[in-house]
């Protein structure tokens, strides 16, 4: 009997932690909660790739929760087996998005994940919806290097008086093309609905244009008829992850200069 307590005693001490772990990281300062979704089947034996989620601004606050409720939480939820990774799930302060000091945190709780588990660096992807969207186009620009795929769903590069956050100074003219030739290298897939009347679909469009312009390796699928929720049928594509997942920093070049 004590053999077999003592084995299952260390069968336990074994397993690894899964699903969606609280987890809490000071930037700054400040304490910021976030969830980190780990896979049922994660094991140290293996790299595995990690996926940096930046939420819409509804799901912003402090509680480190609400940010897993739509998107790619909620599709993680639906379908585990088609996410084989780890997510990363910041949280945006109230009246932030994802610029400044909150990008940094964005950042800041990605690395801090990849010396947690064992990640595989070159299979790390950024991934968001609406003001996660404008996230993933920011971050893109300011590191690049990070990164092997993004994900933009309903977002936006062009500030306006609701959305007021810049990723190119204001003399920099339309930060379409400056953003298309700064991440050029790296595969791209955006998601707009066609009907959306919260970001419109304009801008992702434009971007989608202006990457193809500049040589980039970009797929955009516009949903006719779908408003701005257009997270919910992409989430819902098995060939999303099967995409995004399939995508590695080995495969490609250096991250394009903007010169």
């Amino acid at each position: 009997m004590t053999a077999v307590s003592t084995a299952l005693t260390s069968t336990t001490r074994a397993q690894e932690p899964t699903g969606f772990l609280n987890r809490t990281i000071e930037v700054e300062g400040v304490s910021h909660r976030y969830q980190v979704y780990v896979p049922a089947g994660y094991t140290r034996a293996r790299r595995w790739p990690v996926i940096l989620f930046l939420h819409g601004s509804g799901e912003r606050g402090s509680d480190g929760i609400l940010q897993t409720s739509i998107g790619l939480g909620e599709g993680v939820r639906r379908h585990a087996e088609r996410w084989p990774a780890i997510v990363v799930f910041p949280q945006a302060p109230l009246d932030y998005r994802w610029h400044g000091k909150v990008a940094h945190l964005a950042l800041a709780t990605l690395d801090r994940t990849v010396r947690e588990f064992s990640t595989d660096a070159d299979r790390v992807y950024l991934v968001g919806l609406s003001a996660g969207g404008n996230g993933v186009w920011n971050l893109a620009y300011r590191t690049p290097e990070r990164f092997a795929a993004l994900v933009a769903i309903c977002g936006w590069a062009q500030p306006t008086a609701e959305r007021r956050e810049a990723i190119l100074p204001p003399d920099s003219g339309p930060p379409y093309p400056v953003i298309a030739r700064r991440i050029r290298s790296l595969p791209v897939w955006i998601w707009h609905g066609g009907a959306d009347s919260v970001v419109p679909v304009e801008e992702s469009r434009r971007m989608a244009d202006a990457l193809r312009r500049a040589g980039a390796d970009v797929a955009y699928t516009e949903l006719p008829g779908v408003g701005h929720e257009s997270w919910v049928p992409a989430f819902e594509s098995a060939e999303l992850p099967r995409w995004l997942l399939g995508r590695s920093r080995a495969d490609r070049g250096a991250p394009a200069r903007d010169d």
